[in-house]
């Protein structure tokens, strides 16, 4: 394993899981079988972003990766005017502007020598997912004393359609698949 692939997807489907596994098909994950891990990226690895996953192994096997993954439904909502989710206190008013809300997930990594670490984030809004990101990867670089000056950030945003589910993806997958039985 000396390449970690960095691909973002998104999906809308009738079903969350439906949205979920289109997602993951537009960003060629879609057939493996993924198991989550935190956020290290070992020192021997490189760190690639890529517009799809390469075939990584055969369908079913298991794959490692960090995943940042955002669903929205039907029935989410935001009202601007109080600057949170509908149906919170003081959103009832009928004149309160409201709208379905993007999805948005997003995936930062930051190397250098020796190891790095992924940070993930998801949100509404892009530019505050990125923010965040940065202020993630910093925390998580002082945390550990580690020099980390090499940075880079992919985020991935699905607009809703009425009555139907979507979700942003960006996954970091860890070399080959292995088989799970």
């Amino acid at each position: 394993m000396n390449t970690i692939h960095v691909a973002g997807g998104v999906g809308v489907a009738d079903t969350a899981m439906a949205s979920y596994d289109a997602a993951l098909a537009d960003a060629n994950l879609h057939n493996y079988n993924l198991v989550a891990v935190s956020s290290v990226v070992p020192a021997e690895a490189t760190v690639e972003a890529v517009s799809e996953v390469p075939d990584l192994g055969p369908a079913g096997n298991r794959l490692t990766v960090v995943e940042a993954r955002r669903t929205i439904g039907p029935d989410d909502e935001v009202d601007f005017r109080e600057g949170g989710r509908a149906g919170a206190e003081g959103a009832e008013s009928k004149r309160a502007p409201r709208r379905r809300p993007d999805a948005v997930a997003g995936l930062g990594w930051a190397t250098g020598p020796g190891p790095g670490i992924f940070y993930e984030v998801t949100g509404e809004d892009p530019d505050d997912v990125r923010e965040r990101i940065g202020d993630g990867l910093d925390a998580g670089a002082d945390l550990r004393d580690w020099e980390l000056p090499d940075r880079e950030t992919r985020v991935e945003t699905v607009a809703a359609e009425p009555d139907r589910y979507a979700t942003a993806i960006v996954i970091a997958a860890y070399g080959e698949s292995e088989p799970i039985l």
